[in-house]
Protein backbone atom coordinates (compact mmCIF):
# COMPACT_ATOMS: atom_id res chain seq x y z
CA UNK A 1 0.00 0.00 0.00
CA UNK A 2 1.42 3.42 -0.97
CA UNK A 3 1.59 6.43 1.38
CA UNK A 4 -1.20 8.17 -0.56
CA UNK A 5 -3.40 5.06 -0.32
CA UNK A 6 -2.74 4.94 3.40
CA UNK A 7 -3.78 8.58 3.82
CA UNK A 8 -6.93 8.14 1.75
CA UNK A 9 -7.87 5.07 3.78
CA UNK A 10 -7.22 6.55 7.20
CA UNK A 11 -7.61 10.29 6.75
CA UNK A 12 -10.52 10.50 4.25
CA UNK A 13 -13.93 11.93 5.22
CA UNK A 14 -15.52 8.48 5.38
CA UNK A 15 -12.72 6.96 7.46
CA UNK A 16 -12.76 6.42 11.19
CA UNK A 17 -10.26 9.22 11.75
CA UNK A 18 -12.22 11.58 9.48
CA UNK A 19 -15.43 10.93 11.43
CA UNK A 20 -13.61 11.60 14.69
CA UNK A 21 -12.44 15.02 13.43
CA UNK A 22 -15.95 15.86 12.21
CA UNK A 23 -17.49 14.93 15.59
CA UNK A 24 -15.03 17.19 17.38
CA UNK A 25 -15.96 20.17 15.14
CA UNK A 26 -19.70 19.57 15.59
CA UNK A 27 -19.40 19.41 19.39
CA UNK A 28 -17.27 22.57 19.50
CA UNK A 29 -19.72 24.51 17.33
CA UNK A 30 -22.73 23.27 19.35
CA UNK A 31 -21.08 24.32 22.58
CA UNK A 32 -20.50 27.88 21.27
CA UNK A 33 -24.10 28.18 20.01
CA UNK A 34 -25.74 27.01 23.22
CA UNK A 35 -23.47 29.19 25.39
CA UNK A 36 -24.47 32.21 23.27
CA UNK A 37 -28.19 31.37 23.59
CA UNK A 38 -27.81 30.99 27.35
CA UNK A 39 -26.06 34.36 27.68
CA UNK A 40 -28.69 36.04 25.50
CA UNK A 41 -31.43 34.64 27.72
CA UNK A 42 -33.12 32.75 24.86
CA UNK A 43 -32.60 29.44 26.69
CA UNK A 44 -32.07 28.75 30.32
CA UNK A 45 -28.86 27.13 31.43
CA UNK A 46 -30.68 23.83 32.01
CA UNK A 47 -32.32 23.94 28.56
CA UNK A 48 -29.02 24.75 26.84
CA UNK A 49 -27.24 21.89 28.68
CA UNK A 50 -29.94 19.35 27.72
CA UNK A 51 -29.87 20.46 24.08
CA UNK A 52 -26.06 20.19 24.02
CA UNK A 53 -26.20 16.64 25.48
CA UNK A 54 -28.67 15.60 22.75
CA UNK A 55 -26.35 16.87 20.02
CA UNK A 56 -23.35 15.20 21.69
CA UNK A 57 -25.21 11.86 21.92
CA UNK A 58 -26.12 12.02 18.22
CA UNK A 59 -22.49 12.64 17.35
CA UNK A 60 -21.30 9.72 19.48
CA UNK A 61 -23.85 7.36 17.91
CA UNK A 62 -22.54 8.24 14.47
CA UNK A 63 -18.98 7.80 15.70
CA UNK A 64 -19.48 4.38 17.36
CA UNK A 65 -21.22 2.92 14.32
CA UNK A 66 -18.28 3.74 12.10
CA UNK A 67 -15.56 1.15 11.36
CA UNK A 68 -12.62 1.04 13.77
CA UNK A 69 -9.19 1.76 12.44
CA UNK A 70 -7.45 -1.18 10.77
CA UNK A 71 -3.87 -1.52 11.80
CA UNK A 72 -1.65 -2.40 8.86
CA UNK A 73 1.21 -4.47 10.23
CA UNK A 74 4.66 -3.98 8.99
CA UNK A 75 5.92 -6.60 6.56
CA UNK A 76 7.65 -9.63 8.06
CA UNK A 77 11.36 -9.16 8.46
CA UNK A 78 14.03 -11.81 8.88
CA UNK A 79 11.50 -14.58 9.61
CA UNK A 80 9.50 -12.58 12.15
CA UNK A 81 5.77 -13.23 11.60
CA UNK A 82 3.34 -10.68 10.31
CA UNK A 83 0.57 -10.03 12.81
CA UNK A 84 -2.12 -11.40 10.48
CA UNK A 85 -0.05 -14.55 9.77
CA UNK A 86 -1.17 -15.82 13.14
CA UNK A 87 -4.72 -15.94 11.76
CA UNK A 88 -3.61 -18.20 8.89
CA UNK A 89 -1.59 -20.30 11.37
CA UNK A 90 -4.65 -20.72 13.58
CA UNK A 91 -6.76 -21.86 10.64
CA UNK A 92 -4.34 -24.48 9.30
CA UNK A 93 -3.42 -25.77 12.76
CA UNK A 94 -6.98 -27.00 13.28
CA UNK A 95 -6.98 -29.15 10.13
CA UNK A 96 -6.35 -32.92 10.43
CA UNK A 97 -4.34 -33.22 7.19
CA UNK A 98 -0.88 -31.82 6.60
CA UNK A 99 -1.42 -28.25 5.29
CA UNK A 100 1.08 -25.59 4.24
CA UNK A 101 0.10 -21.99 3.41
CA UNK A 102 2.35 -20.15 0.95
CA UNK A 103 2.49 -16.71 -0.59
CA UNK A 104 2.72 -16.21 -4.35
CA UNK A 105 6.51 -16.42 -4.24
CA UNK A 106 6.40 -19.87 -2.65
CA UNK A 107 7.48 -18.75 0.83
CA UNK A 108 5.92 -20.48 3.84
CA UNK A 109 3.33 -18.34 5.60
CA UNK A 110 2.04 -21.01 8.00
CA UNK A 111 1.98 -24.79 8.50
CA UNK A 112 0.41 -27.20 10.95
CA UNK A 113 1.93 -29.93 13.10
CA UNK A 114 1.00 -32.69 10.63
CA UNK A 115 2.90 -30.89 7.86
CA UNK A 116 5.96 -30.45 10.06
CA UNK A 117 6.00 -34.19 10.71
CA UNK A 118 6.25 -34.74 6.95
CA UNK A 119 8.77 -31.92 6.46
CA UNK A 120 10.52 -30.93 9.73
CA UNK A 121 12.36 -28.08 7.95
CA UNK A 122 9.12 -26.09 7.47
CA UNK A 123 9.48 -22.68 9.10
CA UNK A 124 7.72 -19.40 8.44
CA UNK A 125 9.44 -17.33 5.77
CA UNK A 126 11.37 -20.31 4.31
CA UNK A 127 11.04 -21.09 0.59
CA UNK A 128 9.08 -24.30 0.06
CA UNK A 129 11.77 -25.50 -2.35
CA UNK A 130 14.16 -25.69 0.60
CA UNK A 131 11.78 -27.02 3.24
CA UNK A 132 10.18 -29.68 1.01
CA UNK A 133 12.57 -30.98 -1.61
CA UNK A 134 10.02 -32.52 -3.96
CA UNK A 135 10.40 -31.03 -7.46
CA UNK A 136 6.92 -32.14 -8.61
CA UNK A 137 5.25 -30.15 -5.80
CA UNK A 138 7.38 -27.05 -6.43
CA UNK A 139 6.47 -27.14 -10.12
CA UNK A 140 2.78 -27.65 -9.27
CA UNK A 141 2.86 -24.58 -6.98
CA UNK A 142 4.27 -22.47 -9.82
CA UNK A 143 1.60 -23.78 -12.17
CA UNK A 144 -1.18 -23.08 -9.64
CA UNK A 145 0.02 -19.49 -9.18
CA UNK A 146 0.25 -18.89 -12.94
CA UNK A 147 -3.04 -20.54 -13.97
CA UNK A 148 -5.12 -20.07 -10.82
CA UNK A 149 -6.18 -23.73 -11.09
CA UNK A 150 -5.95 -26.52 -8.51
CA UNK A 151 -3.11 -28.97 -9.13
CA UNK A 152 -2.74 -32.59 -7.97
CA UNK A 153 0.58 -34.38 -7.65
CA UNK A 154 1.26 -37.98 -6.62
CA UNK A 155 4.79 -38.82 -5.48
CA UNK A 156 6.84 -41.60 -3.88
CA UNK A 157 9.57 -41.37 -1.25
CA UNK A 158 11.98 -44.14 -0.22
CA UNK A 159 13.50 -42.37 2.80
CA UNK A 160 13.12 -43.02 5.70
CA UNK A 161 10.73 -45.74 4.45
CA UNK A 162 8.65 -46.44 1.37
CA UNK A 163 5.79 -43.95 1.34
CA UNK A 164 3.25 -42.91 -1.31
CA UNK A 165 1.62 -39.49 -1.01
CA UNK A 166 -0.47 -37.02 -2.96
CA UNK A 167 -0.55 -33.24 -2.79
CA UNK A 168 -3.35 -30.84 -3.69
CA UNK A 169 -2.21 -27.30 -4.46
CA UNK A 170 -5.06 -24.79 -4.25
CA UNK A 171 -4.61 -21.07 -5.05
CA UNK A 172 -6.96 -18.84 -3.03
CA UNK A 173 -7.86 -15.25 -3.97
CA UNK A 174 -8.83 -13.29 -0.84
CA UNK A 175 -11.64 -10.74 -0.82
CA UNK A 176 -9.52 -8.49 1.36
CA UNK A 177 -5.79 -8.45 1.79
CA UNK A 178 -4.32 -10.27 4.80
CA UNK A 179 -1.06 -8.69 5.87
CA UNK A 180 -0.76 -7.11 2.46
CA UNK A 181 -1.44 -10.36 0.59
CA UNK A 182 -4.47 -10.88 -1.63
CA UNK A 183 -3.45 -14.39 -2.74
CA UNK A 184 -2.34 -17.47 -0.82
CA UNK A 185 -1.55 -20.98 -1.98
CA UNK A 186 -2.52 -23.93 0.20
CA UNK A 187 -0.68 -27.25 -0.15
CA UNK A 188 -2.48 -30.25 1.38
CA UNK A 189 -0.62 -33.56 1.73
CA UNK A 190 -2.34 -36.97 1.99
CA UNK A 191 -0.60 -40.23 2.89
CA UNK A 192 -1.55 -42.87 0.32
CA UNK A 193 0.67 -45.61 1.80
CA UNK A 194 -2.16 -47.61 3.48
CA UNK A 195 -4.23 -47.51 0.29
CA UNK A 196 -1.26 -48.57 -1.83
CA UNK A 197 -0.47 -51.45 0.50
CA UNK A 198 -4.10 -52.61 0.40
CA UNK A 199 -3.99 -52.40 -3.39
CA UNK A 200 -0.82 -54.49 -3.44
CA UNK A 201 -2.43 -57.05 -1.15
CA UNK A 202 -5.50 -57.16 -3.39
CA UNK A 203 -3.35 -57.68 -6.49
CA UNK A 204 -1.34 -60.43 -4.75
CA UNK A 205 -4.56 -62.06 -3.56
CA UNK A 206 -6.07 -62.09 -7.07
CA UNK A 207 -2.82 -63.45 -8.54
CA UNK A 208 -2.57 -66.20 -5.91
CA UNK A 209 -6.24 -67.16 -6.20
CA UNK A 210 -5.96 -67.29 -9.99
CA UNK A 211 -2.86 -69.48 -9.72
CA UNK A 212 -4.50 -71.84 -7.22
CA UNK A 213 -7.55 -72.25 -9.45
CA UNK A 214 -5.54 -72.56 -12.65
CA UNK A 215 -3.61 -75.62 -11.43
CA UNK A 216 -6.60 -77.95 -10.89
CA UNK A 217 -8.30 -76.55 -13.99
CA UNK A 218 -5.26 -77.36 -16.11
CA UNK A 219 -5.19 -80.85 -14.63
CA UNK A 220 -8.88 -81.41 -15.37
CA UNK A 221 -8.51 -80.12 -18.93
CA UNK A 222 -5.54 -82.41 -19.57
CA UNK A 223 -7.29 -85.52 -18.32
CA UNK A 224 -10.47 -84.67 -20.27
CA UNK A 225 -8.45 -84.38 -23.48
CA UNK A 226 -6.73 -87.71 -22.73
CA UNK A 227 -10.05 -89.45 -22.09
CA UNK A 228 -11.42 -88.03 -25.31
CA UNK A 229 -8.38 -89.24 -27.20
CA UNK A 230 -5.97 -92.09 -26.54
CA UNK A 231 -7.62 -93.36 -23.34
CA UNK A 232 -11.14 -93.35 -24.74
CA UNK A 233 -11.39 -97.14 -24.72
CA UNK A 234 -8.93 -97.85 -21.85
CA UNK A 235 -11.18 -98.72 -18.88
CA UNK A 236 -8.29 -99.00 -16.39
CA UNK A 237 -6.83 -95.61 -17.35
CA UNK A 238 -10.29 -94.07 -17.35
CA UNK A 239 -10.95 -95.14 -13.75
CA UNK A 240 -7.57 -93.83 -12.60
CA UNK A 241 -8.01 -90.52 -14.39
CA UNK A 242 -11.54 -90.06 -13.09
CA UNK A 243 -10.32 -90.49 -9.50
CA UNK A 244 -7.66 -87.81 -10.06
CA UNK A 245 -10.18 -85.51 -11.70
CA UNK A 246 -12.56 -85.93 -8.77
CA UNK A 247 -9.77 -85.01 -6.32
CA UNK A 248 -8.88 -81.91 -8.36
CA UNK A 249 -12.52 -80.85 -8.61
CA UNK A 250 -12.89 -81.31 -4.84
CA UNK A 251 -9.80 -79.21 -4.22
CA UNK A 252 -11.13 -76.47 -6.49
CA UNK A 253 -14.52 -76.55 -4.74
CA UNK A 254 -12.81 -76.22 -1.34
CA UNK A 255 -10.78 -73.26 -2.57
CA UNK A 256 -13.88 -71.49 -3.86
CA UNK A 257 -15.70 -72.25 -0.61
CA UNK A 258 -12.82 -70.82 1.43
CA UNK A 259 -12.68 -67.70 -0.73
CA UNK A 260 -16.39 -67.09 -0.30
CA UNK A 261 -16.18 -67.74 3.45
CA UNK A 262 -13.29 -65.31 3.80
CA UNK A 263 -15.21 -62.66 1.88
CA UNK A 264 -18.32 -63.07 4.05
CA UNK A 265 -16.31 -62.92 7.28
CA UNK A 266 -14.49 -59.76 6.19
CA UNK A 267 -17.80 -58.08 5.43
CA UNK A 268 -18.96 -58.81 8.99
CA UNK A 269 -15.60 -58.13 10.67
CA UNK A 270 -16.87 -55.06 12.56
CA UNK A 271 -19.98 -56.81 13.91
CA UNK A 272 -19.40 -58.94 16.99
CA UNK A 273 -21.82 -61.91 17.32
CA UNK A 274 -24.42 -61.65 20.08
CA UNK A 275 -25.40 -65.31 20.51
CA UNK A 276 -24.20 -66.99 23.70
CA UNK A 277 -22.66 -70.43 23.08
CA UNK A 278 -20.76 -73.01 25.13
CA UNK A 279 -17.29 -73.79 23.78
CA UNK A 280 -16.98 -77.35 25.12
CA UNK A 281 -19.68 -78.95 22.90
CA UNK A 282 -18.22 -77.22 19.84
CA UNK A 283 -14.71 -78.53 20.44
CA UNK A 284 -15.98 -82.04 21.23
CA UNK A 285 -18.17 -82.06 18.11
CA UNK A 286 -15.19 -81.18 15.91
CA UNK A 287 -12.98 -83.82 17.53
CA UNK A 288 -15.64 -86.51 17.08
CA UNK A 289 -16.24 -85.54 13.44
CA UNK A 290 -12.53 -85.91 12.63
CA UNK A 291 -12.02 -89.28 14.36
CA UNK A 292 -12.23 -91.08 11.01
CA UNK A 293 -9.38 -88.98 9.59
CA UNK A 294 -7.40 -89.57 12.79
CA UNK A 295 -7.83 -93.36 12.54
CA UNK A 296 -6.84 -93.34 8.86
CA UNK A 297 -3.60 -91.59 9.78
CA UNK A 298 -2.96 -93.59 12.92
CA UNK A 299 -3.17 -90.56 15.22
CA UNK A 300 -4.49 -90.70 18.78
CA UNK A 301 -6.60 -87.69 19.81
CA UNK A 302 -6.72 -86.81 23.52
CA UNK A 303 -9.26 -84.29 24.78
CA UNK A 304 -9.14 -82.44 28.10
CA UNK A 305 -12.34 -80.52 28.88
CA UNK A 306 -13.22 -78.50 32.02
CA UNK A 307 -16.22 -79.42 34.19
CA UNK A 308 -17.48 -75.83 34.07
CA UNK A 309 -19.37 -74.16 31.26
CA UNK A 310 -17.38 -71.67 29.17
CA UNK A 311 -19.80 -69.27 27.53
CA UNK A 312 -18.71 -66.91 24.78
CA UNK A 313 -20.48 -64.54 22.38
CA UNK A 314 -20.04 -66.29 19.07
CA UNK A 315 -21.33 -67.54 15.76
CA UNK A 316 -21.43 -71.30 16.35
CA UNK A 317 -20.79 -72.27 12.71
CA UNK A 318 -17.78 -69.94 12.47
CA UNK A 319 -16.20 -71.36 15.65
CA UNK A 320 -16.75 -74.89 14.30
CA UNK A 321 -14.84 -73.75 11.20
CA UNK A 322 -12.00 -72.46 13.42
CA UNK A 323 -11.49 -75.72 15.30
CA UNK A 324 -12.02 -77.85 12.19
CA UNK A 325 -9.14 -76.05 10.49
CA UNK A 326 -6.85 -76.29 13.50
CA UNK A 327 -7.51 -79.97 14.27
CA UNK A 328 -7.45 -80.99 10.60
CA UNK A 329 -4.10 -79.20 10.12
CA UNK A 330 -2.70 -81.04 13.13
CA UNK A 331 -3.88 -84.38 11.73
CA UNK A 332 -2.45 -83.65 8.28
CA UNK A 333 0.89 -82.03 9.07
CA UNK A 334 1.62 -83.46 12.53
CA UNK A 335 0.53 -87.06 11.89
CA UNK A 336 4.09 -88.33 12.22
CA UNK A 337 3.89 -87.60 15.96
CA UNK A 338 0.98 -90.07 16.25
CA UNK A 339 -0.74 -87.93 18.88
CA UNK A 340 -2.79 -84.75 19.20
CA UNK A 341 -3.81 -83.02 22.43
CA UNK A 342 -6.90 -80.80 22.52
CA UNK A 343 -7.38 -78.82 25.72
CA UNK A 344 -9.99 -76.30 26.81
CA UNK A 345 -9.84 -74.26 30.02
CA UNK A 346 -10.46 -70.89 31.65
CA UNK A 347 -7.37 -68.71 31.73
CA UNK A 348 -6.19 -68.37 35.31
CA UNK A 349 -7.02 -64.92 36.65
CA UNK A 350 -8.44 -63.82 33.29
CA UNK A 351 -11.94 -63.68 31.83
CA UNK A 352 -10.88 -65.69 28.79
CA UNK A 353 -11.45 -69.20 27.49
CA UNK A 354 -8.32 -70.87 26.12
CA UNK A 355 -8.42 -73.74 23.63
CA UNK A 356 -5.18 -75.32 22.43
CA UNK A 357 -4.48 -77.87 19.70
CA UNK A 358 -1.04 -79.46 19.98
CA UNK A 359 0.61 -81.92 17.64
CA UNK A 360 3.92 -83.77 18.02
CA UNK A 361 4.98 -83.62 14.39
CA UNK A 362 8.03 -82.08 12.70
CA UNK A 363 7.27 -78.55 13.92
CA UNK A 364 7.66 -75.25 12.11
CA UNK A 365 10.81 -73.15 11.65
CA UNK A 366 10.71 -69.78 13.47
CA UNK A 367 10.95 -67.71 10.27
CA UNK A 368 7.62 -69.09 9.07
CA UNK A 369 5.57 -68.42 12.22
CA UNK A 370 4.77 -64.70 11.64
CA UNK A 371 3.40 -65.42 8.15
CA UNK A 372 1.34 -68.54 8.73
CA UNK A 373 -1.96 -66.63 8.82
CA UNK A 374 -1.30 -64.83 5.52
CA UNK A 375 -3.50 -65.87 2.62
CA UNK A 376 -1.96 -68.60 0.49
CA UNK A 377 1.21 -68.72 2.57
CA UNK A 378 2.55 -72.25 2.94
CA UNK A 379 5.64 -73.65 4.62
CA UNK A 380 5.79 -76.43 2.02
CA UNK A 381 3.66 -75.80 -1.08
CA UNK A 382 4.00 -79.34 -2.44
CA UNK A 383 3.08 -80.97 0.87
CA UNK A 384 0.14 -78.58 1.36
CA UNK A 385 -1.32 -79.33 -2.06
CA UNK A 386 -0.77 -83.06 -1.57
CA UNK A 387 -2.81 -82.78 1.65
CA UNK A 388 -5.60 -80.92 -0.15
CA UNK A 389 -4.89 -77.59 1.54
CA UNK A 390 -6.02 -74.30 0.01
CA UNK A 391 -3.61 -71.98 1.83
CA UNK A 392 -6.54 -70.10 3.34
CA UNK A 393 -7.31 -72.16 6.46
CA UNK A 394 -5.32 -70.15 9.01
CA UNK A 395 -6.30 -66.87 7.33
CA UNK A 396 -9.92 -67.85 7.93
CA UNK A 397 -9.12 -68.69 11.56
CA UNK A 398 -7.48 -65.29 12.09
CA UNK A 399 -10.38 -63.32 10.58
CA UNK A 400 -13.04 -65.29 12.45
CA UNK A 401 -11.26 -64.77 15.77
CA UNK A 402 -10.82 -61.08 14.99
CA UNK A 403 -14.58 -60.76 14.51
CA UNK A 404 -15.10 -62.56 17.86
CA UNK A 405 -12.58 -60.20 19.56
CA UNK A 406 -10.31 -63.20 20.12
CA UNK A 407 -6.78 -64.02 19.04
CA UNK A 408 -4.58 -66.86 17.82
CA UNK A 409 -1.04 -67.59 18.98
CA UNK A 410 1.32 -70.17 17.48
CA UNK A 411 4.25 -71.79 19.28
CA UNK A 412 6.53 -74.24 17.51
CA UNK A 413 10.10 -75.33 16.99
CA UNK A 414 11.60 -77.81 14.51
CA UNK A 415 11.27 -81.36 15.82
CA UNK A 416 9.02 -80.37 18.74
CA UNK A 417 5.60 -80.15 17.15
CA UNK A 418 3.34 -77.10 17.15
CA UNK A 419 0.69 -75.61 19.46
CA UNK A 420 -2.11 -73.41 18.11
CA UNK A 421 -3.85 -71.54 20.93
CA UNK A 422 -7.20 -69.76 20.65
CA UNK A 423 -8.22 -67.17 23.22
CA UNK A 424 -11.80 -65.88 23.38
CA UNK A 425 -13.34 -63.44 25.88
CA UNK A 426 -15.91 -65.08 28.14
CA UNK A 427 -19.42 -63.68 28.02
CA UNK A 428 -20.17 -62.13 31.43
CA UNK A 429 -23.85 -61.62 30.70
CA UNK A 430 -26.29 -63.51 32.92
Amino acid sequence: MTLDDHRRTHDGPGSWLGRLKRARLVLAAAALVFVALDVAGVLSTLQASVAFLIVAAASLIDFTTSEPPVAVPAPSHEGKPLAADWLVEAVVSGLPDAVIALDRRGFVVASNAAARVVAPALTRGTPLSIALRIPDIIEAVRSAVETGETQRVEFFEKVPSDRWSEAFIVPVALAEAIAGRRELVFVTLHDLTPLKRVEEMRADFVANASHELRTPLASLSGFIETLQGSARNDAQARERFLDIMKAQATRMARLIDDLLSLSRIELKAHVQPETQVDLAPIVRQVADALQTLARDRGVEVKIDMPPETLLVRADRDELIRVFENLVENALKYGASGKRIDITLAREAGESEAVAAVRDYGPGIAPEHLPRLTERFYRVDVTESRAQGGTGLGLALVKHILHRHRGRLTIASAPGRGATFTVRLPLDQRK
